[in-house]
């Protein structure tokens, strides 16, 4: 049976890197992959992603920023993810829900309360089968992005002080729902972090 896996965590933790490892992991075990992203996935996901991390729109509130992460959830879930997973298509995402929690409540401090109205308005109950948070320090992490030597979008060019309640936020979601998440240190040699990967992954293949 097909299974929606996400990837969590803050900027510079290494999701990219591993949402392959993964896809070519499950491939390998002749399973079908879709791999996507968000904000994105669709051509009106990807217009909303092009908004939300334009530096321009430093007046964007915390609420638009929210209505419009879920606006491109929304279409993501019913054009991409759904139709996918009925396929019997694994689907693997950089980022989903949490990513809500952690930007526009934990970050900005829109209450969870607010945010759960618009996910189960949206989501009708579905959820990923497992979540990934890749945790690290978060000056580690904003050092890998300045490593990458690209330019920087709306979210990156925030203080540390935002990146570090992001962070928080992530470890709070996977505190109160360890059944679905699996947190990994990612300041560990990759190796070390991609072996954890395969053992949790393994776990939810042999629960099937």
């Amino acid at each position: 049976m097909a299974k929606f896996i996400i990837l969590e965590g803050s900027e510079g933790a290494g999701k990219s890197t591993n949402l392959q490892f993964i896809a070519d992991w499950l491939q390998q075990q002749s399973q079908q992959v879709l791999t996507t992203r968000e904000p994105g996935g669709t051509e009106i996901g990807e217009a909303i992603r092009g908004i939300l991390l334009d530096t321009r729109f430093t007046e964007m509130t915390p609420e638009t920023e929210l209505l419009l992460m879920f606006a491109a959830r929304n279409q993501h879930i019913q054009q991409k993810i759904r139709p996918a997973l009925e396929a019997g298509q694994w689907v693997i995402s950089d980022r989903f829900t949490d990513a809500s929690y952690a930007y526009q409540g934990g970050a900005r401090g829109l209450p969870f309360e607010r945010i759960e109205q618009i996910e189960q308005w949206v989501q009708q109950g579905f959820q990923p089968d497992l979540v990934f948070v890749f945790d690290l320090p978060v000056e580690v992490g904003m050092e890998r992005v300045r490593q990458r030597g690209a330019a920087t979008d709306r979210f990156e060019q925030e203080q540390m002080a935002f990146f570090e309640r992001v962070r928080q936020a992530y470890l709070l979601r996977a505190a109160q729902h360890p059944e679905r998440y699996c947190v990994l240190d990612a300041s560990q040699p990759l190796a070390v972090v991609q072996q954890q990967i395969v053992e949790r992954l393994q776990q939810l293949m042999d629960s099937q």
